[in-house]
């Protein structure tokens, strides 16, 4: 990807959409002189709680999955793809900033030092404002998240991942959406707090309901209404389905 390229990427990223394109040339220029490039492999882990200074990343290709540890298992928050800025959570006092964050597959990242970021707020408030807004959103699709697995069961954690991936990658096409990643069972129970054979269980029972179908192990959905019927429905004391 060239400096073009990279400069394009960064004006359709959210909290530097109202700067021109030349203040956001300068500001690649700027961390590409501070080595703040990082190029990842697979699975490559690079950001854990133990950095507490913490950094703001902007992710320039590839995908990244952000993940908590729930004592020996993980639960994945959120799986993000080009154009997206996280980290934000580290220049909070949330709990939520024990996160960890790994390649999903091979990826470049510019990593912004605290210090730039609080200075490039001072010097553009446009840009803290935009920043304050988009840590709300994702305080509040991270505790929506946690919620979903403390209150309820596996199909209907499942059901509410799977309209996340219809908003993130869903493709529509002859009736039905469809999600062009290939998830593996085993990696969607780590997204929703579940074993795998809970997953591929939750999956019957959606397939059951004529919610979604598993062709080629991509998720096809076919009646969005019956995904979010599942999705929402509370339990009641005993952990069963209310009506």
């Amino acid at each position: 990807m060239n400096e073009q390229e990279k400069v394009d990427l960064l004006s359709r990223v959210n909290i530097f959409e109202s700067l021109p394109k030349e203040e956001i040339r300068e500001l690649l220029r700027d961390l590409l002189r501070q080595n703040a490039e990082i190029n990842l492999g697979k699975g490559e882990v690079f950001y854990t709680p133990e950095q507490p200074d913490g950094k703001l990343f902007i992710l320039i290709q590839g995908r990244v999955r952000i993940y908590k540890m729930e004592g020996s298992r993980e639960f994945t928050l959120e799986v993000v793809g080009a154009g997206t800025i996280f980290g934000e959570v580290a220049f909070t006092s949330h709990r939520l900033r024990d996160a960890y964050a790994e390649a999903a597959e091979p990826s470049i990242l510019l990593a912004v030092e605290r210090a730039d970021v609080e200075r490039l707020i001072r010097q553009k408030p446009q840009v803290g404002i935009r920043m304050i807004n988009l840590l709300s959103e994702r305080l509040h699709y991270y505790e929506t998240r946690i919620e979903d697995v403390t209150l309820k069961e596996v199909p209907a954690r499942l059901a509410s991942l799977i309209l996340l991936l219809i908003e993130s990658e869903g493709v529509r096409s002859r009736g039905e959406i469809r999600i062009p990643t290939s998830y593996t069972h085993q990696y969607l129970g780590t997204m929703i707090g579940a074993n795998r054979e809970a997953v591929t269980r939750a999956f019957g029972r959606l397939q059951d309901e004529g919610a979604v179908q598993i062709r080629r192990r991509i998720i096809h959905v076919n009646d969005v209404e019956a995904l979010e019927r599942a999705a929402g429905r509370p339990l009641d004391e005993e952990g069963e389905n209310l009506p």
